[in-house]
């Protein structure tokens, strides 16, 4: 299918429902209040029928600050999420030892263990991701994976299988009009256009090398005069669904958002008590209420002060049975304990509703040294969870590992077998190193361990070759080596 045709809507009508929701959860993932307080103008109730605290217009005035406070409880699922997938790098590994070489050095320059922790914390928060593969021989030889985020993509899915998509985003103007850039990916070739037009049409459709910032495409571009033959068959861009189904679209391919519960009115009332509990501390300030009568007049149009360092006062002429005859203390109580057990209650209910361990966000900690086994023990659901998620991420994320290595043979590197990597997720929670000594101790006494079995427990991410030279190390040091009678010719 080409690019749109001029002035056509955008985003496109079918995906305004989704493209509704996705605006809502990225402006509490960003953690602006001034978009929250944006997103939520036409929608002034919870559903509990309070008002909400973000749509709540405060008219400041000169000198006083807004006391609503906002708590990035949004950004911190978020990034648990993302944490929980990929603190550890995954492994990728394949038959032809060129190959591998290759695609651990494609993985290694191209940050590519950073770019799905990117991609992680973002489909967490609206809902999915796209992966893509493009190339500038320019900035490097050698293919780039990329993140694009879920409300700049218009996907085009048949069976539930992406089939092509179109990424767009809006380029710097400096009059009323929007620019916009669309790459549309399609098996076997990439499209670009660039459009004129307004914040909701794209208007018309003009040569690349009308804004500066994608003139250079254009040298690309085919005969065609749009498109960008990639050589492969298969797509350059892949979508990775947060977790599925998605409550509100059921039947749809894209996925659900970790605050899909939802979860807004409950961050929107952990926000509320914690400015509760803020304009408590700012109420309970000691005040000291003084009659008129003991300020110092400085003179006209200078006002009146009191000294509070004066230790002797002059007797004034106010019955002591009057009110206001002398100095009171004002001091209100704060309720720390409501306020902190309220919160926390939130919080849990929150994350749980997100799928998390009250324990991955810190709450219910003991304390203390425990072991990966105990953390897990803990942490079930979040465990659960992020095993449901590293599914989603296992196809897609394979598919485009290989997709890169067939560009890789087609532009930088000929002679090159292409693979589909096996991806193997690493573990989330590093076991303690005391623990891990301990354990392997006890295996030694009991003479149930060797040391090339100790040397690839401490050091996982090792290759046979280090393994081996470590052991040999080991073994030398210890006076456990012995020499190879074929090699020292005490056999003929």
């Amino acid at each position: 299918m080409p690019l749109p045709d001029n002035n056509a809507p955008w985003p496109p009508p079918q995906l305004a429902p989704l493209y509704g929701e996705m605006r809502f959860d990225d402006a509490w993932y960003s953690g602006d209040r001034h978009r929250l307080a944006e997103v939520y103008q036409g929608q002034q109730r919870r559903e509990d029928g309070r008002r909400r605290l973000w749509a709540r217009h405060r008219q400041q005035q000169p000198g006083k600050r807004d006391g609503r406070l906002h708590i990035p409880l949004a950004g911190d699922i978020a990034t648990a999420s993302a944490d929980l997938l990929f603190s550890e790098p995954p492994t990728f590994a394949v038959e032809d030892s060129a190959t591998q070489d290759r695609l651990a050095d494609l993985v290694e320059t191209g940050g590519i263990t950073n770019t799905l922790l990117e991609g992680a914390e973002v489909a967490a928060a609206l809902g999915g991701v796209y992966l893509r593969i493009t190339w500038d021989a320019s900035l490097a030889a050698r293919p780039l994976l990329t993140v694009v985020h879920a409300d700049c993509g218009v996907p085009e899915f048949r069976f539930g299988q992406l089939a092509a998509v179109t990424f767009w985003h809006e380029l710097a103007s400096d009059s009323a009009t929007v620019w916009r850039h669309l790459e549309r990916h399609e098996p076997g070739r990439i499209l670009h256009g660039l459009y004129q037009g307004s914040p909701d049409r794209l208007g018309t459709r003009l040569p690349l090398t009308e804004h500066p910032e994608v003139a250079a495409l254009a040298d690309s571009l085919g005969p065609e005069g749009d498109a960008i033959e990639t050589g492969i068959a298969e797509l350059t861009a892949a979508y990775v669904p947060n977790i599925r189904p998605n409550r509100r679209h059921r039947g749809s391919p894209f996925g659900r958002s970790d605050y899909a519960a939802p979860l807004h009115d409950l961050m929107d009332a952990l926000d509320e008590t914690w400015s509760s509990w803020l304009r408590d501390i700012r109420l309970a300030r000691a005040r000291l209420l003084v009659p008129d009568g003991y300020l110092r007049d400085h003179g006209p149009g200078r006002g009146a002060s009191f000294d509070d360092d004066r230790e002797i006062w002059q007797t004034l002429n106010i019955p002591p049975t009057e009110q206001g005859a002398g100095i009171t203390l004002s001091q209100f109580a704060i309720r720390v304990a409501e306020h902190s057990s309220t919160a926390d209650a939130i919080v849990q209910q929150a994350v749980r509703s997100a799928g998390y361990s009250a324990q991955t966000f810190g709450l219910g900690d003991q304390g203390g040294a425990v072991t990966a086994t105990e953390v897990k023990s803990r942490e079930r659901r979040s465990m659960i969870t992020r095993d449901k998620k590293s599914r989603y991420w296992l196809p897609a994320l394979a598919d485009m590992l290989l997709v890169m290595l067939r560009l890789d043979r087609e532009f930088f590197t000929p002679g090159l077998v292409p693979e589909r990597p096996r991806v193997t997720f690493g573990d989330s929670v590093s076991e303690d190193p005391a623990s891990t000594a301990q354990t392997l101790s006890l295996l030694q006494q009991a003479q149930a361990v060797s040391t090339d079995t100790k040397v690839r427990t401490l050091h996982p991410d090792w290759d046979d070759t280090a393994v081996q030279a470590e052991v040999d190390r080991i073994l030398t040091e210890t006076g456990q080596a012995v020499p190879d009678p074929m090699q020292a010719g005490a056999l003929v």
